[in-house]
């Protein structure tokens, strides 16, 4: 709140997030010097604590940053023996063969890991090196200066009442201001949405798109465990309701990620992600897999799919955005986390050089250019097509020509299709309740396949409850007097956390009810909601899920 006195620290550059973009570039600076102040925030209660992927890694990007990764401890302990690619049907399998696959589509030299315990791990080395770290500390607000370019971030701010007062502890958080700041929130992170729209970062860029990804790690019976093995599958359950598959990922301790993805962009306002994954472990496949063996933890999240063409301009005076507040996933090959490392990089150097030379706040240009013209724009530039391939013409037809496209791409560097355009954003993609029919789903049995609720469980979320909701409403009418009527009020279904009902009262009349204790954080709603009329923040420190080895 701008009425607010607050005591400041000034450091050389700021980082928000403790992802693999953010460490990566605060690693980085204090490798160019370490005389940097380089100071980086995290709104989880500690490095890890909010990181979901899911994750296959391709160490490019640790090899650039840190080549001795292996001598210091990385813990990337399974490399990928085995890649098995399937078109699912109801009650049957196709094996997609690995031949004609296009070369980049291979995981030979990567591997299976927990993202948030290789943040953990960079965290480590990056404090060893003489950064400051600080979790717990979410960013509730730019600080901007004289001229109107970033200059900082307000953190820590804790202790408001649910209206928004200060309450009997109220803290109000530190500026913490840099001669740059770099923003690594994530996907659809709040600082980075209002950067972009206050500078019209995305002018002249495709909108971005998303899915949702949900994941759940199983300890199966060692005798079906397969230590190395990748699979993903297409089809069943989705069919052309929606774009999406999933993964299955087998780790150590005989342990098995299990994760879905849909793609945000399905037009019947009746699809139920959640309920998808639930019914895809039902697949005799997957369900011969996981009998006799428990899920020991849940999250959910959003990614990033638009790639090369939905890329916003990445600087702003005094602010830099990395990794998936950018965009930088590469859909075919769902694989992010090398180019957020590789942007943290790129990042560093750029503002290190900015420095050297006596700047301060102004645009690092030279940092968007590698971006575009060095190893992150060569990965995204080869599969462009394929997302928008995927939504103009379905699956079937964007296995052909989408393996053409990229076998085009990566022998000749061109594209049949030029650049292809996605068009609507998710939320303008969802159609009426009333074109579509309801989609039955089968209860939770309890053993495969959970309620919402108590899979959020296994997520550890928790927020105190004492204060404001993080997620606002534009308008609190919304909800019940248009999203309900037009789109049967698709907030209840797309949310994988549970954090929005409605509620009928005595005399039959709708209550929109945000259970704000339940969010994992995913930002599903602030993207798909028809009406564009959610915008999620962040809660205080520290708040959020916990997640163990996601």
């Amino acid at each position: 709140m701008s009425d607010v006195t607050r005591e400041s620290m000034e450091y050389d550059v700021v980082i928000v997030g403790g992802g693999p973009a953010g460490l990566s570039a605060a690693i980085r600076l204090k490798q160019l010097d370490p005389g940097l102040d380089v100071v980086l925030l995290e709104k989880g209660s500690e490095i890890g604590a909010h990181i979901l992927s899911g994750a296959v890694l391709d160490p490019v990007g640790l090899n650039a940053l840190i080549p001795d990764w292996k001598e210091k401890g990385a813990p990337l302990n399974v490399p990928v023996r085995e890649d098995q690619f399937y078109m699912l049907g109801e009650a049957g399998k196709l094996r997609i063969p690995n031949l004609p696959m296009p070369p980049l589509m291979n995981n030979h030299g990567n591997y299976i890991v927990s993202m948030g315990n290789v943040c953990r791990w960079m965290a480590e080395q990056a404090e060893a090196l003489g950064v400051e770290i600080f979790p717990g500390m979410a960013c509730s607000e730019l600080v901007y200066g004289a001229d109107g370019e970033v200059r900082g971030v307000v953190a820590g701010e804790f202790g408001r009442n649910a209206d928004g007062t200060p309450g009997p502890g109220y803290e109000p958080g530190m500026e913490l201001l840099g001669k740059y700041v770099f923003l690594g929130e994530g996907v659809r992170g709040s600082l980075s949405k209002e950067v972009i729209a206050k500078y019209d970062l995305a002018a002249g860029h495709e909108p971005q798109k998303y899915g949702l990804g949900m994941k759940e790690i199983w300890e199966v019976d060692p005798e079906k465990h397969h230590e190395g093995r990748v699979t993903h599958t297409m089809g069943w359950p989705l069919g052309s309701n929606a774009g999406g598959g999933s993964f299955i990922y087998h780790l150590e301790n005989n342990q098995v990620y299990v994760g879905f993805v849909v793609h945000l962009n399905y037009r019947n306002p009746h699809l139920y992600p959640y309920m998808e994954f639930q019914r895809f472990k039902h697949h005799p496949m997957v369900a011969e897999l996981l009998k006799g063996g428990k899920r020991v933890a849940y999250g959910a999240r959003a990614i990033s799919e638009g790639g090369w063409q939905s890329m916003p301009k990445m600087v702003a005076p005094g602010v830099a955005l990395l990794g998936c507040s950018v965009g930088m996933v590469n859909v075919p090959r769902i694989k992010g986390n090398h180019n957020a490392m590789l942007s943290g990089k790129a990042a560093a150097e750029a503002a290190h050089a900015a420095l050297q030379a006596g700047r301060a706040s102004d645009e690092l240009s030279d940092y968007e250019k590698t971006v575009r013209r060095g190893p992150i724009g060569q990965d995204l530039k080869k599969v462009r097509n394929v997302k928008p391939m995927w939504s103009k013409w379905g699956l079937t037809a964007s296995l052909g020509l989408g393996g053409l496209d990229m076998w085009t791409n990566d022998l000749l560097g061109m594209s049949l299709f030029g650049t292809m355009k996605h068009g609507k954003t998710d939320a303008e993609a969802t159609e009426l309740a009333a074109q579509h029919q309801p989609i039955e789903y089968p209860k939770p049995d309890g053993t495969l396949s959970f309620d919402r609720l108590t899979n959020v469980s296994f997520s550890f979320t928790n927020h105190e409850e004492s204060q404001p909701a993080h997620l606002k409403l534009k308008n609190d009418m919304v909800p019940v007097m248009d999203n309900l009527p037009k789109y049967d009020g698709p907030s209840q279904r797309y949310c994988p956390a549970g954090v929005y009902e409605f509620v009928k009262d005595d005399n039959g009349r709708a209550r929109f009810v945000i259970n704000f204790q339940n969010c994992v954080h995913c930002k599903t709603c602030d993207i798909k909601d028809p009406a564009q009329n959610i915008n999620w923040t962040v809660p205080q420190g520290g708040d959020g899920p916990n997640y163990p080895n996601m």
